[in-house]
């Protein structure tokens, strides 16, 4: 089943990760895509953080694919489970 699209919840400068949502029904499950990622995804070495949200709004398709894939393949992590979308994960 592919996920709908969720929120945005922002930024986390201290983990380098952008925080975002989708939904499976009703169920929200919380996700995250690393800077590094999203930079090698658009060929650039580094987006400031003020940049972030506005990178992913460019690569939200892409991304969200990627969600749903390892949804799909039940690829969770961490507490409470969760998709954690790295670079290597668009090498497949």
């Amino acid at each position: 089943m592919t996920l709908a699209r969720g929120s945005i919840r922002g930024y986390e400068i201290d983990r380098m990760v952008l925080l975002f949502s989708m939904m499976d029904g009703p169920r929200e499950i919380p996700c995250a895509v690393s800077a590094s990622a999203m930079d090698d995804l658009e060929h650039v070495p580094r987006t400031a953080p003020e940049r972030r949200e506005e990178q992913f709004l460019r690569l939200r398709d892409r991304i969200e694919q990627c969600a749903s894939r390892k949804f799909d393949a039940r690829e969770f992590e961490g507490r409470p489970p969760g998709i954690i979308i790295r670079s290597i994960d668009f090498r497949r």
